[in-house]
């Protein structure tokens, strides 16, 4: 089985990624907005179909990103039956399985947190993913979003605690950077459940936190009740509209030869090459400037910052780095030429100027 944990650090939220097997089957569990090109990437370089995106609960910290992912691949949104959503495509119960592949998830509801808090348990009860019912050391907050400290206390105890002590728990949240623990551990060790904690205490412990309240819950819980749907306006306005960019998982905007083959007029091409790789054997495409990259940070002080921007290389490497570099300056409209001009002469694409040589006299 893959199995990926991935982070967004602004929210701190944990992001799951499970495949029954390398380019199989796949699901995303608790995906992120802002990080929906980073999980399209590594979906599409582990060469895996993307069945499902699992929520654990409405989020009051970040917006989902499973309406995103659906229009990428076409995964079906699944959502508590308890969590009040529109857009989902399936609503999931206490005791539903969700199969990708030859493996599948077990829903436990968990409410408490939330009223529709889930919690998936794999299979073989060797993994279970505990959204914020339970946290590392914690539990998720009752004072919010129809929270109910001892209804949680009940769904730790009877839906989590339940588990083989050696079946590792993944949360929805961390913030201080651990990233799993066990249900054994939890038991003993969790200063709000553990040992003999009563429901009397958790109730006590948890009523008396005064956490302030969360910063993005005003965005985010709309957000999350619709499935992380943008407005209209906002996908109109979306800032990759110039092109059909994929940005890789090492997080490189990147553009296909045959696009830009078909719009060399609307860009500005930048090849980081030196000027004998320029002319050699590769040639350049028409138009092209050259600016090496070391001379990249003294050449884009002047330009404008409404053209986008290709960057070019022989293989995609170099010009990966100058993208970067142009996109933390300030360009947004910038893409790397995928496989560089490697790919673009293996594609047949319009002539490389320079490369073809005039025989000798």
């Amino acid at each position: 089985m893959i199995f990926r944990q991935l982070l967004d650090l602004r929210s701190f939220t944990y992001t799951y990624l499970l495949a029954d097997r390398p380019g199989g089957s796949a699901v995303l569990i608790d995906p992120v907005f802002e990080q929906a090109a980073r999980d399209v990437a590594l979906v599409q370089e582990l060469e895996l179909t993307l069945l499902y995106t699992l929520e654990t609960h409405v989020h009051a910290d970040h917006v989902t990103g499973a309406w995103l992912l659906r229009q990428q691949f076409g995964s079906q949104i699944a959502v508590s039956c308890q969590g009040g959503t529109r857009g989902h495509d399936l609503l999931v119960d206490d005791g539903d399985r969700i199969a990708f592949g030859e493996r599948a998830l077990r829903v436990a509801a968990t409410p408490g947190h939330t009223n529709g808090c889930v919690t998936y348990v794999l299979d073989d009860e060797s993994m279970a993913f505990t959204g914020d019912a339970l946290l590392i050391r914690g539990a998720g907050r009752t004072d919010f979003q129809q929270g109910d400290a001892r209804t949680l206390y009940r769904s730790i105890h009877d839906k989590i605690f339940t588990l083989p002590d050696t079946c590792m728990l993944y949360p929805g949240h961390d913030y201080s950077g651990r990233m799993a623990t066990s249900v054994a551990e939890e038991k003993l060790h969790n200063p709000r459940l553990g040992g003999k904690r009563s429901v009397e205490d958790f109730a006590g412990f948890m009523n008396n936190l005064g956490l302030p309240h969360p910063k993005q819950i005003d965005v985010a819980v709309p957000g999350n009740l619709v499935c992380g749907e943008p407005s209209k306006e906002a996908q109109e306005h979306s800032i990759h509209a110039w092109a059909p960019l994929r940005r890789s998982y090492a997080g490189v905007p990147e553009l296909p030869a045959e696009w830009l083959a078909e719009h060399l007029r609307e860009v500005r091409i930048i090849d980081v090459r030196e000027a004998d790789e320029f002319e050699g054997e590769l040639g350049h495409i028409e138009g092209a400037e050259l600016v090496p990259l070391a001379g990249l940070g003294n050449a884009m002080g002047g330009w404008e910052r409404d053209k986008p921007i290709v960057v070019v290389c022989r293989s995609g490497g170099r010009s990966a780095q100058a993208a970067l570099i142009l996109e933390k300056a300030g360009f947004d409209c910038v893409a790397n030429l995928a496989q560089g001009m490697i790919g673009w002469r293996a594609g047949e694409l319009p002539p490389a100027r320079g490369s073809e040589r005039p025989e000798p006299a």
